[in-house]
């Protein structure tokens, strides 16, 4: 399973998940630390001005630490 972070100029991130495993809170917030340290790389300045990330309440999505 392949997850694409993107914006209007192109991918930020592209994770990857190894076969036979499964996406669950914790690997999602590695994901979104992961998607933080690329969009200081290559989009600076987007974190002051505000992320919106858009994301379906899959469970590893709404767990609370990942809402915190």
């Amino acid at each position: 399973m392949a997850t694409v972070f993107l914006d209007a100029k192109g991918v930020i991130l592209l994770d990857v998940l190894p076969q036979c495993q499964c996406i669950n809170a914790a690997r999602y917030c590695s994901t979104l630390d992961r998607l933080k340290e690329a969009i200081r790389r290559k989009r600076p300045g987007l974190l002051r001005r505000g992320v919106v990330l858009q994301h379906n309440n899959a469970t590893p999505h709404s767990a609370n630490f990942i809402q915190q």
